[in-house]
Protein backbone atom coordinates (compact mmCIF):
# COMPACT_ATOMS: atom_id res chain seq x y z
CA UNK A 1 0.00 0.00 0.00
CA UNK A 2 1.29 3.67 -0.49
CA UNK A 3 0.20 6.47 1.03
CA UNK A 4 1.62 10.35 -0.04
CA UNK A 5 2.06 12.19 2.97
CA UNK A 6 2.00 16.07 3.53
CA UNK A 7 5.39 16.67 6.20
CA UNK A 8 5.77 20.09 7.28
CA UNK A 9 8.93 21.62 6.41
CA UNK A 10 9.25 25.44 8.06
CA UNK A 11 7.74 28.61 6.71
CA UNK A 12 7.04 29.40 3.49
CA UNK A 13 6.50 32.88 1.65
CA UNK A 14 3.00 33.69 2.44
CA UNK A 15 2.30 34.28 -1.71
CA UNK A 16 4.50 31.01 -3.08
CA UNK A 17 2.81 28.95 -5.31
CA UNK A 18 3.61 25.85 -3.49
CA UNK A 19 2.12 23.15 -1.30
CA UNK A 20 1.52 25.39 2.10
CA UNK A 21 -0.82 25.86 4.80
CA UNK A 22 -1.74 29.56 5.27
CA UNK A 23 -0.38 32.54 3.72
CA UNK A 24 -2.49 34.38 1.34
CA UNK A 25 -4.41 32.43 -1.61
CA UNK A 26 -3.51 32.83 -5.12
CA UNK A 27 -6.69 33.08 -7.39
CA UNK A 28 -7.23 34.26 -11.24
CA UNK A 29 -8.79 37.98 -11.87
CA UNK A 30 -12.25 38.43 -10.51
CA UNK A 31 -12.00 35.99 -7.42
CA UNK A 32 -14.24 36.98 -5.09
CA UNK A 33 -12.96 36.25 -1.48
CA UNK A 34 -15.87 33.32 0.05
CA UNK A 35 -18.42 34.52 3.00
CA UNK A 36 -20.21 32.24 5.40
CA UNK A 37 -23.83 32.07 6.13
CA UNK A 38 -23.24 34.06 9.10
CA UNK A 39 -21.90 37.12 6.99
CA UNK A 40 -17.77 36.76 7.76
CA UNK A 41 -15.66 36.29 5.41
CA UNK A 42 -13.88 32.44 5.60
CA UNK A 43 -10.02 31.82 6.85
CA UNK A 44 -7.64 30.79 3.94
CA UNK A 45 -6.40 27.25 5.06
CA UNK A 46 -4.45 25.79 2.46
CA UNK A 47 -2.61 26.16 -1.21
CA UNK A 48 -2.39 22.84 -2.56
CA UNK A 49 -1.34 22.54 -6.17
CA UNK A 50 -2.72 19.28 -7.93
CA UNK A 51 -2.02 17.94 -11.14
CA UNK A 52 -4.90 20.05 -12.93
CA UNK A 53 -4.83 22.72 -10.75
CA UNK A 54 -4.93 24.21 -7.04
CA UNK A 55 -7.21 23.45 -4.54
CA UNK A 56 -7.53 26.28 -2.17
CA UNK A 57 -9.52 25.39 1.07
CA UNK A 58 -11.73 28.22 2.98
CA UNK A 59 -13.13 27.50 6.56
CA UNK A 60 -15.38 29.77 9.09
CA UNK A 61 -13.55 30.76 12.31
CA UNK A 62 -15.67 33.40 12.80
CA UNK A 63 -17.48 31.78 15.75
CA UNK A 64 -16.26 28.59 16.16
CA UNK A 65 -18.63 25.98 17.15
CA UNK A 66 -21.48 27.62 15.43
CA UNK A 67 -20.82 27.52 11.73
CA UNK A 68 -21.06 24.01 10.41
CA UNK A 69 -17.34 23.78 8.81
CA UNK A 70 -17.37 20.15 9.29
CA UNK A 71 -20.39 19.82 6.73
CA UNK A 72 -19.48 19.31 3.02
CA UNK A 73 -22.90 21.32 2.07
CA UNK A 74 -22.28 24.28 4.58
CA UNK A 75 -21.80 27.73 3.75
CA UNK A 76 -19.08 27.74 6.23
CA UNK A 77 -16.71 25.76 3.91
CA UNK A 78 -15.38 26.00 0.51
CA UNK A 79 -13.13 24.25 -1.99
CA UNK A 80 -12.16 25.84 -5.05
CA UNK A 81 -10.19 24.25 -8.34
CA UNK A 82 -8.34 26.82 -9.91
CA UNK A 83 -6.51 26.31 -13.14
CA UNK A 84 -2.77 26.67 -12.35
CA UNK A 85 -2.15 29.38 -14.54
CA UNK A 86 -2.07 33.62 -13.84
CA UNK A 87 -2.98 33.16 -10.58
CA UNK A 88 -2.38 36.10 -7.95
CA UNK A 89 -2.19 37.02 -4.67
CA UNK A 90 -5.75 38.40 -3.56
CA UNK A 91 -6.76 41.53 -1.72
CA UNK A 92 -8.00 39.89 1.66
CA UNK A 93 -10.99 41.85 3.43
CA UNK A 94 -9.56 44.16 6.01
CA UNK A 95 -12.53 42.40 8.75
CA UNK A 96 -12.85 38.88 10.10
CA UNK A 97 -10.15 35.87 10.53
CA UNK A 98 -9.17 35.61 7.11
CA UNK A 99 -5.71 34.34 7.80
CA UNK A 100 -3.65 31.74 9.34
CA UNK A 101 -0.81 33.24 11.82
CA UNK A 102 1.97 31.91 9.66
CA UNK A 103 2.37 29.80 6.27
CA UNK A 104 3.81 26.29 6.62
CA UNK A 105 6.05 24.89 3.59
CA UNK A 106 4.99 21.78 2.80
CA UNK A 107 6.90 18.54 1.40
CA UNK A 108 5.82 15.06 -0.07
CA UNK A 109 7.11 11.85 1.31
CA UNK A 110 5.80 8.49 -0.28
CA UNK A 111 5.69 5.86 2.59
CA UNK A 112 5.02 1.87 1.14
CA UNK A 113 3.81 -0.93 3.40
CA UNK A 114 2.59 -4.63 2.99
CA UNK A 115 -0.68 -4.85 4.73
CA UNK A 116 0.01 -7.76 6.06
CA UNK A 117 2.69 -6.10 7.88
CA UNK A 118 0.05 -3.73 9.50
CA UNK A 119 -1.09 -4.11 13.25
CA UNK A 120 -4.77 -3.70 12.58
CA UNK A 121 -6.68 -6.45 14.83
CA UNK A 122 -10.02 -5.54 13.23
CA UNK A 123 -9.59 -6.09 9.63
CA UNK A 124 -7.75 -4.88 6.19
CA UNK A 125 -5.38 -1.69 7.20
CA UNK A 126 -6.05 2.09 6.86
CA UNK A 127 -3.14 3.53 4.63
CA UNK A 128 -3.19 6.95 5.88
CA UNK A 129 -3.44 5.72 9.13
CA UNK A 130 -0.56 3.42 9.30
CA UNK A 131 1.74 5.70 7.32
CA UNK A 132 0.97 8.48 9.96
CA UNK A 133 1.34 6.92 12.93
CA UNK A 134 4.34 5.14 11.71
CA UNK A 135 6.03 8.30 10.76
CA UNK A 136 9.79 8.61 12.26
CA UNK A 137 8.88 6.06 14.87
CA UNK A 138 11.25 3.93 16.10
CA UNK A 139 11.65 0.19 16.86
CA UNK A 140 11.51 0.79 20.27
CA UNK A 141 8.90 3.71 20.25
CA UNK A 142 5.13 3.75 20.83
CA UNK A 143 4.52 7.09 19.02
CA UNK A 144 6.88 8.61 16.53
CA UNK A 145 6.52 12.25 14.99
CA UNK A 146 2.87 12.43 14.04
CA UNK A 147 2.55 16.13 14.63
CA UNK A 148 5.13 16.76 11.67
CA UNK A 149 2.19 15.39 9.12
CA UNK A 150 -0.23 17.65 7.72
CA UNK A 151 -1.91 15.06 6.27
CA UNK A 152 -1.99 13.53 2.78
CA UNK A 153 -2.45 13.66 -1.16
CA UNK A 154 -4.54 11.29 -2.81
CA UNK A 155 -5.31 7.55 -2.12
CA UNK A 156 -8.40 6.90 0.10
CA UNK A 157 -10.38 8.92 2.69
CA UNK A 158 -9.70 7.45 5.91
CA UNK A 159 -12.14 5.63 8.18
CA UNK A 160 -14.76 7.57 6.18
CA UNK A 161 -18.43 6.01 6.03
CA UNK A 162 -19.71 5.86 2.41
CA UNK A 163 -22.86 8.11 3.41
CA UNK A 164 -20.49 11.09 4.03
CA UNK A 165 -18.65 11.09 0.98
CA UNK A 166 -20.29 14.36 -0.91
CA UNK A 167 -22.27 14.64 -4.14
CA UNK A 168 -21.26 17.49 -6.94
CA UNK A 169 -23.43 20.11 -6.35
CA UNK A 170 -23.55 20.54 -10.29
CA UNK A 171 -23.84 16.84 -11.57
CA UNK A 172 -24.97 15.21 -8.45
CA UNK A 173 -21.86 12.21 -8.95
CA UNK A 174 -20.05 10.95 -6.17
CA UNK A 175 -16.83 13.69 -5.31
CA UNK A 176 -13.02 11.95 -5.87
CA UNK A 177 -11.07 12.27 -2.78
CA UNK A 178 -8.15 15.03 -2.90
CA UNK A 179 -6.39 15.46 0.21
CA UNK A 180 -6.59 14.49 3.78
CA UNK A 181 -6.00 18.18 6.58
CA UNK A 182 -4.00 17.87 9.87
CA UNK A 183 -4.57 20.49 11.93
CA UNK A 184 -0.57 21.70 12.34
CA UNK A 185 2.22 21.43 14.53
CA UNK A 186 1.79 24.56 16.62
CA UNK A 187 -0.65 27.02 17.51
CA UNK A 188 0.93 29.63 15.34
CA UNK A 189 0.66 27.12 12.24
CA UNK A 190 -2.23 24.92 12.73
CA UNK A 191 -5.33 25.24 11.33
CA UNK A 192 -8.59 24.81 14.03
CA UNK A 193 -10.20 21.83 12.70
CA UNK A 194 -12.07 20.93 15.96
CA UNK A 195 -9.72 18.14 16.43
CA UNK A 196 -10.28 16.42 14.11
CA UNK A 197 -9.22 15.49 10.17
CA UNK A 198 -10.04 17.28 7.72
CA UNK A 199 -11.25 15.59 4.01
CA UNK A 200 -11.01 17.37 0.47
CA UNK A 201 -12.85 16.32 -1.97
CA UNK A 202 -13.21 17.65 -5.95
CA UNK A 203 -15.36 17.10 -9.12
CA UNK A 204 -12.72 17.78 -11.75
CA UNK A 205 -15.32 17.47 -14.40
CA UNK A 206 -17.53 20.49 -13.24
CA UNK A 207 -14.38 22.12 -11.15
CA UNK A 208 -16.14 21.84 -7.71
CA UNK A 209 -14.94 21.33 -4.42
CA UNK A 210 -15.60 20.23 -1.17
CA UNK A 211 -15.21 19.84 2.55
CA UNK A 212 -15.71 18.07 5.66
CA UNK A 213 -14.10 16.78 8.76
CA UNK A 214 -14.55 13.62 10.82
Amino acid sequence: MRTTLMIHDGPAPADSDILRTGGVPLAPAGFVWPVCGCGGPLQFFAHLPVEDGVLSVFLCQNDPGACEFWDATSSANRVHLFPREELRPVVVPEAGLTLLPTASAIRTQLVTFDPEEADDEEGEPDAYDVARSGWKREPEEQFGKQREVLGSLGGSPSYLEDDRLPACPSCTNTMEFAAHLEEGMTRETAMNLGGQLGYVFVCRSCREGAFLTD
